[in-house]
């Protein structure tokens, strides 16, 4: 399942926190300067794989990071995960609750068709 975090209306503050809280979380997060796959981050943040799924989860889940599929010409497309944002602000509000704000990064024309692509094998 590939997720964009841009179709989100509105983000859960309590997702977010939950995600920024993780020390895992946040290895995957600073070892994302290329676009990786699971296995990769695995053995980049030398975290066991069924954890670095559970933490990819939570991490698309609180629009912190891009799910997209990596077409291969061999016709085995592997799924690859990148860091969605340049600033999340967090704040209180009037009422004490608290407010994120997640700034998306720009998406090149590259990253856009690979978006459209995901979404294609989604429908099919």
């Amino acid at each position: 399942m590939v997720r964009d975090p841009r179709a989100r209306d509105e983000l859960d503050p309590e997702v977010v926190l939950d995600a920024l809280d993780d020390a895992d979380a946040r290895s995957i997060i600073r070892a994302l300067d290329e676009p990786m796959t699971a296995s990769e981050l695995s053995d980049a943040c030398d975290i066991p794989l069924s954890t670095t799924y559970r933490k990819l989860d939570l991490l698309t889940e609180a629009s912190l990071l891009l799910e997209g599929t990596e077409v291969r010409s061999d016709g085995h497309h592997t799924t690859r995960y990148e860091v969605a944002f340049e600033e999340v602000r967090i704040a209180l509000d009037e009422e004490r609750r608290f407010e994120i704000a997640v700034e998306q990064r720009d998406r090149s024309a590259e990253e856009r068709l690979a978006d459209m692509w995901s979404q294609v094998r989604r429908e099919t």
